[in-house]
């Protein structure tokens, strides 16, 4: 069901009461927002109940009654009952243009299949569970998701699914095994061997910097948390007896490796032709020079890539191939300092390679060779990436501004990394470990109430869930430092605010996972900007 189906089902259901209508047929209200999935049983709780003032549904009301109740879906029995709490004293939200209530339940903790309702309109929220290992079935589709974004590999209906299905993309004349420089497109001297990686993201294009900061990332969850990332994801390589996220991680670490120059280089951008569904784009694929930014990037996918795979002896030389790619790459960046590239931009008369600008500036680059400089030391112990860390950690921007928030998150994790590493300078993982938490006191704690669906962030930009990700993994962090002004139960529980968020505690009552009806939720995204997805499409247009 859609917003406004069920914000239509909300409003002609007003005034009508429990005997004129039978519970059963009474369809969730998008008036109480809860995660559409449900909860840990020992998670912290909390309904939103919202009364849109300002915005686009700002002609409907609703008022919450006295008194709410958990009911239990298979009994029809009430487990808790309680009362709303105003937020901010009845004060509306800003961002959401919502005056809002909270309702916390976080006493229930048996596991089964519940909803709030309230009492008074006989309205109920959509069903939830409460359950141990809830969201591992959410983990594996959103890791599933970079399968979908590989490009040049067939999506066989028996992984996709048959409504997703289609052949490999960007693999005829003049594609991604040939692509050319964008200065000398028809120069077939310059034809490089491109093939594979991830479409960025609604666009079919493949961003070196990015790709690489996806790969640290990935390695990074692999990292915290191994035994949550199994073999059984239903991806081609399920059942190797490798986990499925280092599968897929090492599909974007071998587009990286193509992406690298014999002298260590590595290039910039590969643009890609557009059209629906993907298989089915014909058009030129075009290359951007190497780069120092693009350089220092791969250089920290390789070097992390290197000491995860390197655990495994069976990836014993997959491991020391990278180990060496990291380290000319980065030696490549040192001596080309300032090589940019400018895609689709006048400035290097690149109009039309690529969507997203993927170059970036000094500090940009300084950030970039920082981060690889980590990642480096952490695989070699060498003292020459120890000495780079720690003569430029200060510049990063939670040292540098003071304070340490979502934006620059990707910039400031991997200091955090480098002080969990074996030999890092004692004073330098002191200073690290302090500025993250203190920069984070007043801009992250001290902003937690400002809103009412409990997931704060400092602003709303184009892909703000990605942002509140990053914020609530803020949190994650906090609660792994020892000896800080909060204890990790409650920064886990600041964190859990934002993942409830993504999962139906917001303004729209959406999950921001898209399609996911099949796994419990009632309203997700079902349409998204993606160039396969295009308006008009025969297939997938409606």
């Amino acid at each position: 069901m859609g917003l406004k189906a069920l914000l239509l089902a909300g409003i002609c259901t007003v005034g009508l009461t429990a005997p004129a209508l039978a519970q059963d047929d009474v369809p969730p209200t998008p008036f109480i927002v809860v995660d559409q999935f449900g909860y840990l049983p020992d998670a912290q709780k909390v309904a939103v109940i919202r009364d849109p003032e300002t915005g686009f549904d700002d002609g409907w009301d609703f008022g919450p009654g006295a008194t709410y109740q958990v009911i239990d879906t298979r009994t029809q029995a009430m487990v808790f009952e309680g009362k709303p709490v105003k937020w901010n004293n009845g004060a509306v939200d800003p961002s959401s243009g919502d005056r809002a209530w909270q309702f916390d339940f976080s006493a229930v903790t048996s596991p089964g299949s519940y909803v709030v309702r309230d009492v008074q309109s006989a309205y109920d929220s959509v069903a939830f569970d409460i359950a141990p290992n809830l969201y591992k079935p959410l983990l594996v589709q959103a890791v599933r998701t970079f399968f979908y974004q590989r490009a040049g590999f067939a999506k066989d209906a028996r992984f996709a699914g048959e409504g997703w299905a289609d052949g490999a993309s960007h693999i005829g004349p003049g594609q991604d095994s040939e692509a050319t420089l964008h200065s000398r497109k028809s120069d077939k001297s310059t034809r490089r061997n491109l093939s594979g990686g991830w479409y960025d993201a609604g666009d079919y294009n493949k961003y070196t910097s990015w790709t690489a900061s996806y790969v640290v990332t990935l390695l990074g969850a692999y990292e915290d948390n191994p035994a949550a990332f199994s073999d059984d994801f239903n991806i081609p390589e399920s059942g190797n007896g490798v986990s499925d996220l280092l599968d897929e991680v090492k599909f974007g670490l071998d587009w990286l490796v193509r992406m690298q120059d014999e002298d260590g280089g590595v290039l910039s951008i590969v643009a890609l032709s557009h059209a629906s569904p993907p298989s089915s784009a014909t058009g030129h694929s075009y290359y951007g020079p190497a780069t120092t930014s693009a350089s220092y990037a791969a250089a920290s996918a390789f070097a992390y890539g290197a000491s995860v795979y390197g655990r495994d002896p069976r990836f014993a030389d997959y491991a020391a191939d990278l180990k060496r790619r990291a380290a000319r790459a980065w030696a490549w960046a040192e001596a080309h300092p300032n090589a940019t590239f400018y895609n689709n931009d006048a400035r290097d008369k690149s109009e039309g390679i690529g969507a997203g600008q993927q170059e970036t500036d000094g500090r940009g680059r300084a950030a970039k060779a920082l981060t690889a400089a980590v990642y480096l030391y952490g695989l070699t112990g060498e003292a020459m990436y120890r000495d780079h860390v720690d003569s430029h950690y200060r510049e990063a921007q939670m040292m540098r501004e003071g304070y340490n928030l979502d934006f620059a998150y990707t910039d400031n994790a991997p200091l955090l990394d480098y002080a969990r590493m074996p030999g890092a300078t004692t004073s330098v993982v002191a200073d690290i470990r302090r500025a993250f938490a203190d920069g984070f006191e007043l801009a992250g704690w001290g902003e937690r109430d400002k809103d009412p669906y409990r997931a704060h962030i400092s602003a709303y930009t184009w892909g703000s869930s990605a942002t509140k990700s990053v914020h609530g993994s803020i949190f994650a962090e906090i609660g792994r430092l020892d000896g800080g002004k909060h204890s990790k139960s409650e920064a886990m529980e600041a964190a859990e605010g934002y993942l409830h968020y993504l999962h139906g505690v917001n303004p729209l009552g959406k999950v921001y996972l898209s399609n996911m009806k099949a796994f419990g939720a009632e309203n997700s995204v079902d349409r998204f900007y993606h160039s396969w997805f295009a308006h008009g499409s025969s297939r997938w247009a409606a």
